[in-house]
């Protein structure tokens, strides 16, 4: 639906300042009815991939396509039209004060110049679809940011458009309302069959409602795929420093101290074992340890679900020789478990002397 060819934008220098690349030869493409996640800091170019797809940023090469379409080769007019087709939400919510929560859903309608009668038709069934028909005369500022954001999000709908562009909606929600909003945008993307493409820099964000992602920084996509790959198997630090604290993959500080980056005599290697799918749920360790007569000792673990498959993390010190923790590597490469050694744990009488 959505497809990026070797897309690069160039900002002009200011002053005395160079030029600024903000986006870095991106190849990507998303898919219809899905929802594609953009993460990255700030600066990272995410905003100016997003604005890229309806040519609020011009590429300064490549070709952007939407439904088959060259965004870029569309004369104004034409690009005018093709607009039409892309709805956009925005961070702080780009509502018109003077105009009722109706009126506000109305005016791309309006502007569009459908008859009144087609205007009402529309909008009163997409409020309730938001949940809004009690709010429907009431004005911005005697709405919650959650209602600003029903109302940004239903406007956004009202040209009936293919594509849902989502701009950081969420950055300026609590916690609870970020939730509500995540579960809309998931209930229209099964409902209407929408694709929505949405930038943000908070993991859970992604993990929540989206079936693939992309990291980027500098403005080059780091790596990318499906939600639940990107979480099992980061690739890149910059994806890890983003995933890390959500699925608590990280070692608690407790234990840190424990370890050495080089083995040292006495020392037992310290796993990271990686459970995905059906293997999460069966007992693949314990057999292993009782194969191998090796034991383990458990240092940090913890089960999720993403994408509503099982996921867990299992940190582990292999009390043995080193041998025998190679053995166990294997077996647990066999039974497609991912293992990473993290380290090795330095025993107590060294850690004491030093």
């Amino acid at each position: 639906m959505i497809t990026f060819e070797h897309v690069t934008k160039t900002f002009a220098a200011r002053g005395s300042g160079a030029p600024f690349q903000a986006l870095a030869d991106i190849d990507l493409g998303v898919a219809r009815g899905e929802i594609f996640g953009v993460i990255g800091r700030s600066g990272a170019g995410k905003s100016t991939l997003l604005r890229s797809v309806n040519l609020l940023e011009r590429p300064s090469s490549g070709r952007v396509l939407v439904d088959g379409v060259d965004m870029t080769a569309l004369s104004p007019r034409d690009l005018r039209e093709a607009r039409r087709s892309i709805g956009m939400i925005f961070q702080h919510f780009n509502l018109l004060s003077a105009r009722t929560v109706f009126d506000n859903v109305a005016l791309p309608l309006e502007l569009a110049g459908l008859p009144k009668a087609r205007v009402r038709e529309t909008v009163e069934p997409l409020l309730e679809l938001v949940g809004l028909t009690d709010k429907r005369d009431r004005y911005p500022a005697e709405l919650s940011g959650g209602q600003k954001q029903r109302v940004g999000i239903a406007r956004a709908l009202a040209s009936k458009p293919k594509v849902l562009l989502s701009d950081e909606a969420t950055s300026a929600l609590d916690p609870e309302t970020t939730q509500q909003i995540l579960e809309l945008l998931a209930d229209i993307n099964r409902r209407l069959g929408l694709t929505i493409m949405l930038i943000t820099h908070e993991i859970a964000v992604i993990k929540e409602i989206c079936h693939k992602v992309a990291v980027m920084e500098a403005g080059r996509i780091l790596e990318q795929g499906p939600v639940f790959d990107i979480f099992a198997r980061p690739r890149h630090e910059t994806t890890r420093s983003f995933v890390d604290p959500v699925i608590n993959r990280g070692i608690p500080p407790s234990l840190q101290g424990r370890l050495a980056p080089e083995p040292v005599a006495g020392a037992n290697m310290v796993l990271r074992i990686t459970f995905t799918g059906e293997r999460a749920t069966t007992p693949v360790i314990s057999a292993i340890s009782r194969r191998l007569n090796l034991d383990l000792n458990i240092w940090h673990g913890q089960i999720d679900e993403i994408q509503g498959a099982p996921f867990g993390t299992l940190v582990v010190e292999a009390v043995g020789d080193h041998s025998t923790t190679e053995a166990a590597i294997s077996l647990l490469h066999d039974n497609n478990l991912g293992v990473e050694v993290l380290g090795y744990a330095v025993p107590a009488t060294l850690r004491a002397a030093g």
